[in-house]
């Protein structure tokens, strides 16, 4: 499967912005989706997971909890993050990831080998 990241751009905090992350070679129902985001000089950090299947678990790091929320569009092949309340700090360039098997260390990124290109978002103060 290949995953391609869309949806990035420059918002005033507060705002909100939706990521998308479209999958083709293989229903990304199949998959257990992530986002990361990273900034310069720094590690990727786990923003949220969606596990696959009807009805599939979400988890959040704690920094976007109540603000962000991921959903997928079988029909569209594509994983959404919604992100509402944007603060200057949420400023990355976010990553879409997958894979076939659930990892209970699922918010390590070294746990996955597909991956999209990232996205930048930019929130200003």
């Amino acid at each position: 499967v290949q995953l391609q990241a869309s949806g990035g751009g420059l918002v005033q905090a507060g705002g909100s912005l939706r990521l998308s992350c479209a999958a083709s070679g293989r229903p990304f129902s199949t998959y257990h989706t992530v986002w990361f985001r990273q900034i310069p000089g720094k590690e990727r950090e786990f923003v949220g997971a969606l596990r696959r299947g009807v009805g599939g678990s979400t988890y959040y790091a704690d920094s976007v909890k109540g603000r962000f929320t991921i959903s997928r569009d079988n029909a569209k092949n594509t994983v959404y993050l919604q992100m509402n309340s944007l603060k200057p700090e949420d400023t990355a360039v976010y990553y879409c990831a997958a894979r076939i098997n659930w990892n209970v260390d699922y918010s390590n990124a070294r746990r996955y080998d597909i991956w999209g290109q990232g996205t930048l978002v930019t929130v200003s103060s």
